[in-house]
């Protein structure tokens, strides 16, 4: 279930190549980079709401018809891509059909894989299902760039979407929930060291949404997440504006390997000193790393930046789905996530928007660093009066 699952999520990657694909529309095609990118940002945002409805649908049907749909809309709306070469209708075929594609999938994977294994793995287990969607950066955009150059932008995305199809639609039939009643075995090794287990209590999204950690946590997850996105956004320019490093893909690849090692070892991590500890380092190592990063002016510094900044990013992606399923349980944890990352589209606009005002309006990244401190020490401040839950939920009377 576990390789299963997360082959699934290395094979979705597709928005990670999108780069490659808007310089060559706006290259070939002509059309401006406004035209080019809103495809990518209406992506961005119905990949969160669609990961919402997922975790809905899943905790009611199960996760494998859920995820079989997700797939067949990534690949065939990268099909109809290739017979289209309009702003809107890309628009809706990338933006609306594989992002919703992209959310089903993504949002199942990894709360069917976590059913799977003790609550001592949890960490761990949503560290490898995201790090093998994370890790996709690494050969995507390579192999678009590629695909391109060879065959042309419309013959790429049919190449694509047929591939996706046809690694991910056999998987997708060997992932699904556990039966009714299977408990995992513990793991056979010392718990000496192991952080004592926690009391869960199952509760619904609404009922998630009548407590105070919910709301702590959402805004930690915005807050905390911006600075990570906005690297991933502009790192390439970043690193043309500081340094004299000429191939930006290799600052970029390196970020991506980063950032897939920050989820499975973030995940690991705090399996060993509890999600809220392993947040708190990871905001205040990212923290430290925002206020030096306009310092970076050589290339071995700007790839040190870089390695903090996507495995502290990684990190974050392992340990909110974890802490999730801590605080509010595993019955309802595909919705309960599903709400929680919504704060994920949030931050993904808020992070690029900051840098990209900030370069437009003074030349630099200085600010946006700066800006991007200040929210991660506020992130540091709600973590550290963040209680866990630990009471069941309030029954309403009838």
């Amino acid at each position: 279930m576990l390789v299963a699952g997360t082959a699934i999520n290395l094979s979705i990657g597709f928005l990670y190549a999108w780069s490659v694909f808007k310089k060559a529309i706006v290259a070939n095609w002509g059309w401006t980079h406004s035209q080019a990118n809103a495809a990518y940002t209406v992506a961005i945002v119905w990949w969160a709401v669609a990961l919402l409805v997922a975790g809905v649908v899943q905790d009611r049907i199960g996760p494998r018809r859920v995820i079989q749909l997700g797939v067949f809309f990534v690949g065939t709306g990268l099909i109809a891509s290739s017979f289209i070469s309009s702003p809107l209708a890309m628009v809706i075929t990338i933006g609306i059909v594989v992002a919703t594609g992209i959310g089903f999938t993504y949002g199942c994977v990894t709360p069917m894989a976590m059913k799977w294994f003790h609550p001592s793995r949890k960490g761990m287990v949503s560290g490898i299902t995201v790090g093998g969607f994370g890790i996709a950066a690494v050969y995507f955009a390579p192999l678009a760039n590629f695909l391109i150059g060879r065959f042309g932008i419309s013959h790429s995305f049919l190449i694509l979407g047929c591939g996706i199809l046809a690694i991910a639609l056999p998987l997708s039939f060997y992932v699904n929930n556990p039966p009714v009643g299977f408990v995992a075995d513990a793991p056979v090794v010392s718990t000496a060291k192991r952080r004592p287990k926690l009391t869960s209590h199952d509760y619904t999204w609404r009922q998630m949404l009548r407590t105070p950690a919910f709301y702590i946590l959402w805004i930690m997850f915005v807050l905390s997440a911006s600075a990570g996105v906005m690297m991933i956004g502009h790192l390439a320019s970043i690193a043309t504006v500081q340094t004299t490093l000429t191939n930006s893909a290799l600052i970029v690849s390196l970020l991506a390997i980063s950032n897939a090692s920050g989820r499975i070892g973030g995940g690991m991590l705090s399996d060993r000193i509890g999600r809220r500890n392993t947040m708190l380092l990871v905001f205040t190592t990212q923290l430290v790393n925002m206020l030096l990063f306009t310092y970076y002016t050589s290339v071995p510094l700007i790839v040190l930046g870089t390695i903090v900044a996507g495995f502290s990013y990684g990190a974050l992606m392992s340990s909110f789905p974890s802490i999730t399923s801590d605080n509010w349980g595993m019955k309802s944890y595909g919705a309960n996530y599903g709400v929680l990352y919504t704060a994920w589209g949030v931050s993904g606009v808020l992070g690029p928007l900051i840098a990209g005002r900030v370069v437009d309006a003074t030349g630099a990244y200085r600010v946006a660093f700066l800006i991007s401190a200040a929210l991660l020490g506020v992130a540091i401040v709600l973590g550290l009066v963040l209680k866990p839950v630990s009471t069941p939920p309030k029954t309403t009377a009838v």
